[in-house]
């Protein structure tokens, strides 16, 4: 398979499509002014195949964050794209197409993929789609978009997942996740008072959850929501720990990019040695795939402002496309498999 990438800076879904041609499936990473404009456009270039879309920025060797970008599969690959709506209240309501989609493209956990868009409530989204893919074995990554829309096969929709099953008929796919963080301390906390709907954490071992963090890492309550850059919070999920990013104080609260449960166990983490960690995805994935045709990832919008104010996004972007095809796009939350996570990386790797 081949994977294509085309980007204007200034908005020109034309100049992005230049050199595509007899795509099989299409991802498109718009802006919040022409994302309509560029859904509606992108289906009359190419009716009827197989599309989704959200409004992020895209990147290959440098990131387009106010424009579009394009990315597409072709010369092999079997592919169905389709939406789960009413995601905050029922999304398996629509449970069914997802299901006839697999059957449509008939994949398996050896070649098979399902990249996802959202527009929210990832965790009770991600929890859905498992109960379909999980019977094939097939791995999802995906992530969230802004402005709470996405698109599909050039239709918008608010409240839903655009979510799209790429079959590579020329060899395996696999998915990774990478994590930049550890644990800080022995710190355990078990969390409460908290408000599942809007994300927020209320207490730590049954003290304010803002006093506490500001009480271990000495910061006021101005510098929280950079320091959280450095100093994220941690899940433990079995052998894996979710990264839960803070969103912004509320009052004696923390409000978080994922949702936090009423005696959920949670850890403080700290900012390891990305630049080995990242050569040491590269080195695994390498490993892995001798050959590799394509990478598509998600890259945390957290990430991203970390990389860029340390001086390494560009640097980064170089040492991905190591991996030969190597693009992606920034997101708000990134998915894996069931797994809804902050301030990490998720892609997918084509034979």
């Amino acid at each position: 398979m081949k994977q294509f990438f085309g980007m204007s800076r200034r908005g020109s879904l034309d100049e992005a499509l230049q050199g595509l041609y007899h795509p099989q499936f299409i991802m498109l990473l718009s802006n919040k002014d022409q994302f309509d404009e560029h859904v509606a456009q992108l289906e009359k270039r190419f009716p009827g195949v197989p599309s989704i879309g959200c409004i992020g920025m895209a990147y290959q060797l440098g990131v387009v964050e106010n424009g579009v970008g394009i990315v597409a599969f072709s010369d092999g690959v079997n592919a169905a794209a389709n939406v789960l709506e009413h995601v905050s209240t029922m999304p398996v309501k629509y449970i069914q197409r997802l299901e006839q989609d697999i059957k449509t493209v008939g994949g398996t956990e050896r070649d098979t993929v399902c990249i996802d868009f959202c527009a929210g409530n990832d965790a009770c989204v991600l929890t859905t789609i498992n109960t379909a893919l999980r019977k094939r074995g097939i791995s999802l990554m995906g992530g969230t978009g802004d402005q709470g829309r996405v698109s599909a096969n050039g239709r918008i929709y608010e409240d839903a997942v655009a979510y799209g099953l790429v079959r590579n008929q020329g060899g395996r796919v696999k998915t990774y996740k990478e994590n930049i963080y550890h644990q800080l301390g022995d710190y355990r906390f078990v969390a409460s008072g908290t408000d599942r709907a809007n994300y927020v954490l209320g207490a730590l071992n049954g003290k304010s959850a803002k006093q506490v963090y500001k009480d271990i890492l000495h910061v006021t309550d101005e510098e929280i929501l950079t320091r959280t850059f450095q100093n994220p919070f941690g899940k433990i999920n079995g052998e894996d720990t979710c990264i839960i990013s803070i969103k912004e104080v509320q009052g004696s609260s923390l409000a978080c990019f994922r949702q936090v449960n009423d005696s959920d166990v949670l850890i403080l983490l700290e900012l390891g040695d990305y630049r080995a960690i990242v050569q040491d995805t590269i080195a695994q994935i390498c490993r892995d795939f001798p050959r590799r045709s394509a990478v598509f990832s998600v890259n945390c919008l957290f990430r991203y402002k970390l990389f860029s104010e340390q001086g390494y996004m560009q640097d980064y972007l170089r040492d991905m496309a190591a991996l030969g095809n190597h693009v992606g796009f920034v997101g708000y939350g990134e998915h894996y498999n069931d797994r809804f996570v902050n301030q990490s990386m998720t892609c997918v790797v084509f034979e």
